[in-house]
């Protein structure tokens, strides 16, 4: 019997304290009517497998930015308009030797007259030729001023009718005459942004509350540990945070003839809104050359000139500027340099790599002109996020590969503080009051899962959050795109 166990049927079971085979415990297939499957259960991994890795995207305000609370349904301030004057589209009357020239000016939106006056002296190049002549404002009426020039001839190369630019550099009085008629006031420019309403929930009835199921995570926060039912409570909170961040990153304001705002949603200035309409964009794909990089310096200097900037890249504009930059050093001892090395360039990284050294290819920064530190964001490279547009459609127009944010801080006229105020240049404004914060609200509603708030057999966990971003001198931003 010992040796033919497989075939004895017992007509019951009986369970032993130790694990040892009995004929007493022994279940066979003879006669039994026992389901193997009441006993044997499949193995599982108690451990959920994290095969995406960290799977949030937030983390950029995070990096350049800050909070502040704001108790208004706008936010306002203002900044620092240009110290100089000049006009860039300036059209010349009859042009005669020896002969006052009426010149024309087509003023910006927010100026109503010619910010010059009397007695200045400009210079006026053509636009098209790149000849200059200098002439002081005899008169200034609105949109139109009379100038002298101090060349005879040069006012007849500049031509009747040709377009040029204008700046003043100085003035010229006469020996006793009256000082400079009139003055100028300082000109603000006058930004402002509307807060907008986040929203998330997640549910779960009570009758599914009862029934646990333990899961050991690692979470995207750092915590490890188990859960149930609260996983999916738990990635809507992530999923939630990483709104915050991208709706100020996308958000666009609605054109007033638009469905959104005819049906009552406004929309705020995101970051990538704001700059593309106030601050400067590189076009032509990604900068890969020095040649590039001196075109975006030459940009800066004329701005803010920011001495240190920091580049938030996808991972193709990154490769791109590693690249840019490894072609710049030479190979170690003097070696034939190899396609794309310079001959006796700098050896690739701080010291000379070696057969025992694990080669860094990538570069944290880089000085010219400006300090620039490249940072990877997973944003940009998140497939289901902007990561996807860009390896769908790489080189579509309007696809962002990265932005350049000047570090620091810099001082603004705070509207609702009503002072200067420092600020970081990107910051984001939450709803506050003595009574209220709506910087990140969380609650829970219904009757289970410890709420006694409502009749509904579930535990409802809400998620509200009231907030706009601040992008300040967004002339010191660059944005670098597709077309």
């Amino acid at each position: 019997m010992a040796g033919n166990l497989a075939n004895f049927a017992p007509g019951f079971t009986q369970p032993s304290v130790d694990q040892v085979l009995l004929s007493t415990n022994y279940i066979g297939t003879g006669g039994t009517s026992f389901n193997f499957l009441n006993q044997y259960l499949p193995d599982t991994y108690e451990k959920e497998f994290e095969r995406y890795g960290n799977r949030t995207v937030a983390s950029f305000l995070r990096m350049v930015g800050a909070e502040l609370p704001s108790n208004s349904d706008q936010v306002k301030w203002a900044e620092q308009g240009r110290l100089h004057i000049k006009y860039t589209t300036c059209t010349l009357g009859t042009v005669a030797s020896g002969a006052n020239v009426t010149v024309t000016v087509t003023l910006p939106s927010n100026q109503s007259t010619i910010a010059v006056r009397p007695g200045q002296t400009v210079m006026l190049q053509n636009n098209t030729t790149g000849v200059s002549g200098k002439a002081i404002v005899i008169s200034v009426a609105t949109t139109t001023m009379v100038v002298a020039f101090y060349e005879a001839t040069t006012n007849l190369v500049l031509a009747t009718n040709n377009v040029c630019t204008m700046f003043v550099y100085g003035s010229e009085f006469k020996k006793g005459t009256n000082g400079m008629q009139g003055q100028l006031e300082s000109e603000d420019d006058i930004y402002s942004n509307k807060p907008i309403i986040l929203k998330d929930r997640y549910a779960v009835n009570g009758s599914d509350m009862a029934q646990i199921g333990w899961v050991e995570v690692t979470t995207e926060n750092g915590a490890s540990g188990y859960l149930w039912y609260l996983k999916s409570e738990h990635e809507t909170r992530l999923r939630f945070e990483d709104y915050m961040e991208t709706a100020m990153i996308e958000a666009v304001p609605g054109d007033a003839a638009s469905a959104a705002v005819t049906a009552g949603f406004y929309g705020s200035e995101g970051v990538f809104y704001t700059v593309n309409n106030r601050g400067n964009v590189w076009g032509a794909g990604n900068p890969t050359t020095l040649a590039d990089w001196d075109l975006i310096v030459g940009r800066l200097d004329k701005q803010g000139a920011i001495e240190e900037n920091v580049l938030f890249v996808n991972r193709q504009l990154g490769f791109d500027i590693d690249n840019m930059l490894a072609g710049l050093n030479g190979l170690p001892g003097g070696s034939v340099p190899a396609a794309g090395f310079i001959a006796g360039g700098a050896s690739f990284g701080l010291f000379d790599n070696d057969v025992e050294m694990a080669l860094n290819l990538g570069f944290s920064g880089f000085r010219r002109g400006y300090d620039f530190y490249k940072s990877d964001w997973k944003y940009l490279n998140d497939p289901t996020m902007r990561g996807g547009l860009n390896t769908a459609i790489a080189t579509a127009t309007g696809t962002i590969n990265g932005l350049l944010v000047p570090a620091g801080s810099t001082n603004v006229y705070d509207q609702i503080m009503g002072k200067n105020a420092k600020r970081p240049f990107l910051h984001v404004r939450y709803r506050q009051s003595e009574t209220e914060d709506r910087r990140y609200k969380s609650w829970i509603t219904g009757s289970a899962g410890g709420a006694a708030t409502s009749d509904l057999d579930a535990m409802e966990v809400h998620f509200l959050s009231e907030r706009c971003l601040c992008t300040l001198g967004a002339n010191n931003f660059v944005l670098f795109r597709f077309g």
